[in-house]
């Protein structure tokens, strides 16, 4: 029942594009998402639903949409430069069966976030977008968030709609993007028009933000920790009263405790020490070998490189004697590890040039946004405040995905794209609308000079 429920929504999407060719835009990215091909079973796995709704969305845009105002962002380029670069270092790769595995997706996502602003023209377009990533991100976070209230969290052992540990449905990935995507909903909560904020937009999104923090919880992922008290710091930037914001997440805070699992408290207690945690040894580990694989190739070694590593490391093995836990160090030779970190994934994958490629997308889409957001803070009042907001919004859900990156191999996540194309949309369509401005108040400068012109001096009759 359920595969067929799945499989007439997508055709049903589909279908309604046929109307309005945007929504196979909107399509693609709820597939992308949640990935309905692997929830189902029998249905929806026999049609290549995600590659109809790819095609079908650059195929309406190239037919109906106005090609009058579309404009090339440099940070576009920047991005076509990071996919001719991955696919030269695929071609290069010692591993070419897993790198081309994970090329088959990653163009998809750089290609994709390339097209995208050209769609989005209008501020109802973005939102509908933001709409469609929270709606299908919520059903995720929803069905997660109920899981852990009724107890069936815990680590590597809650369960999502696809149990693959890969997408977002990895559990620190979902952490991550869960607690990055917070400021979108309050910002749709505030400024939203496809859903006017009323009660009970409000109280859903509320919800939405309730499961977004329950993920950390029940995934007991040490990352979403860490992100949920960078959103807090960020968060002090918008706030009114910082005071009793900060009076009010403090009282949340403490009021939590005490529903939280040991299990949990055991697992963050790691986050101080790495020496104390197999995991974060191994992930220390594994940067340094990238670090001196990258001196060794500078250009990178394509996809999947980590698999070339080996490496030797003090693991700590924790036995329990009595009341009290003894830590011993033992000495362990480990290999094929991948990298843990967007950082070093793409500079041991794609090298410096690589590395410095997407770094530059990610630093020029920070200083965009927080040009946009000082712009528009106190410009034309209430009417351009969404702008602001939005700018503030999608800064915030960037630096909380670089900050996750730190810790997991999500340099190509492609959600995180689709929020690099919005951030390229939004100020494309900040240009546009400021050149017509200024067209316009030139025509009437220009109009103001022509009549004065035209009209003949006034004689003062007092005058012989």
């Amino acid at each position: 029942m359920l595969d067929l429920a799945l499989f007439a929504f997508v055709l049903a999407f589909l279908a309604l594009g046929i109307a309005r060719p945007f929504l196979w835009v909107l399509a693609y990215i709820y597939i992308d998402i949640l990935a309905p091909q692997k929830i189902g079973w029998t249905l929806t796995p026999a049609l290549p639903i995600s590659l109809i709704a790819f095609c079908a969305a650059f195929a309406g845009w190239l037919l109906t949409d106005s090609k009058k105002e579309t404009r090339v962002h440099y940070r576009q380029g920047l991005m076509l430069a990071l996919l001719l670069y991955c696919g030269f270092t695929t071609t290069l790769s010692a591993f070419p069966v897993e790198a081309a595995h994970k090329w088959s997706w990653v163009w998809k996502a750089l290609v994709f976030a390339i097209f995208l602003p050209f769609t989005l023209t209008t501020r109802t377009r973005m939102e509908a977008l933001l709409v469609t990533v929270v709606l299908t991100l919520g059903a995720i976070v929803i069905a997660t968030g109920m899981k852990t209230v009724l107890g069936g969290g815990g680590y590597e052992s809650l369960y999502f709609f696809v149990n693959d540990n890969s997408g977002i449905y990895e559990s620190s990935t979902l952490a991550t993007v869960a607690i990055g995507s917070i400021p979108l909903v309050l910002w749709l909560m505030k400024h939203g028009t496809v859903f006017p904020p009323d009660w009970r937009v409000k109280l859903f999104g509320y919800g939405v933000i309730f499961s977004c923090l329950l993920i950390p919880v029940g995934t007991e992922a040490r990352t979403g920790l860490v992100c949920i008290a960078v959103l807090g710091v960020l968060m002090l930037r918008d706030v009114k009263n910082r005071i009793l914001y900060l009076l009010a997440a403090g009282v949340l805070a403490v009021g939590a405790l005490p529903f939280l699992p040991q299990s949990y408290y055991e697992r963050m207690a790691t986050i101080g020490s790495h020496e104390g945690d197999a995991s974060a040894s191994t992930r220390v580990a594994v940067w340094n070998w990238t670090l001196d694989y990258a001196a060794e190739h500078p250009l990178g070694g394509g996809f999947d490189s980590y698999r070339a590593n080996s490496f030797t490391y003090m693991m700590p093995v924790r036995t329990q004697e009595g009341n009290s836990i003894a830590v011993d160090y033992v000495e362990v030779t480990d290999k094929g590890r991948a990298f843990h970190s967007a950082y070093f994934e793409l500079l041991g994958e794609q090298g410096y040039p690589g590395f410095l490629i997407w770094m530059a997308l990610q630093i020029t889409g920070l200083l965009e946004m927080e040009k946009l957001r000082r712009r528009y803070r106190k410009r034309d009042g209430p009417r351009a405040a969404w702008t602001a907001d939005l700018a503030s919004a999608l800064q915030a859900a960037q630096i909380v995905y670089l900050v996750g990156a730190t810790f997991q191999g999500i340099a190509y996540q492609p959600v995180i794209f689709l929020f690099l194309g919005l951030q390229i949309a939004l100020w494309t369509y900040c240009a546009r609308r400021d050149s017509t401005r200024g067209a316009d108040a030139g025509d009437e400068r220009a109009a103001k000079r022509a009549r004065r012109r035209r009209e003949p001096p006034q004689r003062d009759p007092a005058l012989p």
